[in-house]
């Protein structure tokens, strides 16, 4: 079955981002994440998000007040909803970055731990995008019309989300206009391709 293994994220300056995603989320060297200098120039919403899924509110809060405290510029602060509680913010190079878990209040001990990851991206077309990446070998978990898609993530990799590009902006609570690159890479093991809304992938 083929994975997401690592994203990596193009940034300006690769030091300060290494240290911003180590205090923010506790994300190292032998994480998922990756990060290189940006190539191309890029505005506005980038056509994506990253969310870590974890297991209760208090862990939502700790992680958006680190990241926050590290220089991330809040959306949506942490608070219920009908699915659960969350929250939503942009890193200091653009990416957007979704907290949440499907429970309401805290059932044990604060932790930071994240359960998975999953990155949702914006498409033109859901179910033309969905054929792409069923051609390249990805299997489908969950799918809703031309709505949205969610293909398999095997043994805890990062799961891969579809949306049309309106609704993942609205979700990500950010005007959907942008330009430029998405200055995101995916890379597993489905080989080297971009796919037909400008997401690059590469192999692992």
């Amino acid at each position: 079955m083929i994975a997401i293994q690592t994203v990596t994220l193009e940034v300006d300056d690769t030091a300060a981002a290494e240290a911003f995603y180590a205090a923010a989320f506790d994300l190292g060297e032998d994480s998922w994440l990756r990060v290189r200098p940006a190539k191309d120039p890029s505005s506005g919403f980038r056509g994506y998000a990253l969310s870590l899924v974890v297991d209760q509110p208090g862990t939502v809060d700790s992680l958006f007040g680190t990241a926050v405290a590290a220089g991330a510029t809040a959306i949506k602060a942490p608070e219920k909803s009908l699915w659960g509680y969350g929250a939503v913010l942009r890193d200091p190079w653009g990416a957007i970055w979704k907290i949440a878990t499907s429970k309401k209040k805290d059932t044990g001990p604060v932790t930071r731990e994240v359960d998975s990851v999953n990155i949702g991206i914006g498409v033109a077309d859901v179910a033309a995008t969905k054929q792409f990446y069923i051609d390249r070998g990805l299997t489908v978990a969950k799918s809703f019309g031309r709505k949205y898609v969610e293909f398999e993530a095997p043994g805890g990799s990062v799961a891969l989300s579809l949306y049309s590009r309106k609704f993942a902006a609205k979700t990500s609570f950010v005007d959907q206009e942008g330009s430029g690159s998405h200055r995101v890479v995916l890379s597993g093991d489905a080989g080297t391709f971009t796919d037909p809304d400008g997401f690059e992938w590469e192999e692992a």
